[in-house]
């Protein structure tokens, strides 16, 4: 990864972490490293893209209030957008094992892989999102966090025993992955 992960990559406000996710995706296949002074207003407007009555393209979508962050199906789209390749939305606890195994399949090794969304929170609600950008050499996923703008690590036994530690968050909800 060439990014600038740390501050550079913090998400500028609490509802924005599914933008800021959509725009370091982008930034990682454009091989483009961001400056400071413009990552903060890309991850808001392309959170308005996300929950607005139009996406970056103009076409229709399901408007969503901005202060419930970003929708599950708004970040397949954006992400099927960026990566070429259609996105599914599925929901963790029905079958977390297998779940994280194809998000760490998908991630892959290399230029090859694609990045997969990850939506974690408490145990009744969904409240923050991060990128799983790569598998670790223990079999974990390596994940860019905006609430940090840092890279952190969930592993198998945390992501299906409710004890991640993304952003201050423990279960996971959804991941939304290639298909």
């Amino acid at each position: 990864m060439s990014l600038p992960f740390g501050p550079v990559l913090r998400q500028p406000d609490g509802y924005s972490c599914g933008a800021a996710c959509i725009v370091v995706a982008r930034l990682l296949r454009t091989r483009v490293t961001p400056l400071a002074s413009a990552f903060a207003p890309d991850v808001l407007r392309t959170h308005r893209e996300l929950v607005g009555l139009t996406d970056r393209e103009g076409h229709a979508q399901l408007p969503w209030p901005r202060h419930l962050g970003t929708p599950p199906w708004a970040i397949a789209h954006a992400l099927a957008g960026i990566e070429g390749v259609p996105y599914a939305v599925k929901v963790a606890r029905h079958e977390p094992e297998s779940l994280f195994a194809a998000a760490r399949d998908a991630v892959g090794e290399g230029r090859a892989g694609h990045p997969v969304a990850l939506y974690v929170g408490n145990r009744f609600l969904p409240r923050h999102v991060v990128l799983a950008l790569e598998p670790s050499d223990t079999g974990a996923l390596r994940c860019y966090d905006p609430a940090s703008g840092t890279l952190r690590t969930a592993s198998p036994w945390a992501f299906t025993h409710g004890e991640l530690h993304l952003g201050g968050w423990t279960h996971p909800w959804f991941v939304v992955l290639p298909h």
